[in-house]
């Protein structure tokens, strides 16, 4: 989960895929475990205030307290990894207090010899936990959807973990929002005709759909953060270098996905 580079403010991002009909978005800090913090209500409550589509947060999430903060600020729904592996019994006390339909187990996963493992710290740290057993064990203990990360296809565009996603869906019956990997439209299309997924997460592709905007307008907005010299040299070749990800707008997905046969808003 290393080479993470800083693309700009997330409540700009979150703006334009709002008005470009996302369905929900999904916040993540990617390091909030490792550093031990939560910081992230008051950004969940500047952007609640402007954006009416359902959020879902994660990172650094603790107790029921740091759960209770996040819903209070305007979150819909929380998603819990570091701290369900380590004390599983938060996802049955907090499915009790909050309701299971505002608790996702966010799960990290690499392959490893025997299969798959999860992993703490957003895939910083392997835990013991067998995923196959773990997705069972949560929905039993009340997570109401699971949010499923492949460490292996994150970032790299070769789409889904299909063969995971089939042996997860085949065990439980709450929702799954599978993740890591999409570089086209063809890479969603296949995973949810293939497997049984409720829905797909996807961040590289939109974001370098988003950052055209970003750099036409580098020079005077705010909004932009980082160094972003790595785009403008690279910004003709169409992938900002990324081989397999490619540019994608969330109507032009959309529309790809109806034109497949799969039901999705628009």
């Amino acid at each position: 989960m290393e080479g993470l580079r800083v693309l700009g403010d997330p409540y700009m991002y979150a703006t334009k895929y709002y008005h470009e009909n996302a369905d929900e978005l999904i916040y993540i800090d990617t390091v909030a475990s490792l550093y031990g913090r939560n910081n992230l209500t008051e950004f969940v409550s500047h952007t609640a205030n402007d954006i009416f589509i359902p959020l879902c947060v994660g990172g650094g999430i603790r107790n029921l307290d740091d759960i209770y903060k996040l819903l209070r600020a305007g979150a819909d729904k929380v998603a819990i990894n570091t701290e369900a592996l380590k004390n599983p019994s938060l996802i049955e006390e907090a499915s009790k207090e909050f309701g299971s339909q505002c608790i996702v187990v966010s799960i990290q996963t690499k392959k490893v010899a025997n299969g798959h493992l999860c992993y703490m710290d957003n895939g910083r740290e392997p835990s013991k936990r067998d995923v196959l057993e773990w997705v069972k064990y949560v929905e039993d203990l009340g997570a109401g959807e699971l949010l499923i990360t492949s460490i292996d296809n994150e970032g790299s565009g070769k789409g889904l973990d299909i063969d995971l996603l089939k042996k997860i869906t085949n065990l439980v019956s709450i929702p799954i929002i599978a993740s890591g990997g999409v570089g086209s439209k063809e890479d969603v299309v296949e995973a949810v005709k293939e497997t049984s997924i409720d829905a797909v997460a996807i961040a590289s592709t939109f974001h370098y759909h988003a950052l055209k905007d970003i750099i036409e307008h580098s020079a005077t907005k705010d909004y932009v953060e980082g160094d972003l010299s790595f785009l403008k040299k690279s910004y003709k070749s169409s992938q900002f270098g990324r081989k397999n990800i490619s540019e994608i707008s969330i109507f032009d997905l959309k529309k790809y996905c109806i034109d497949m046969n799969i039901e999705c808003r628009i």
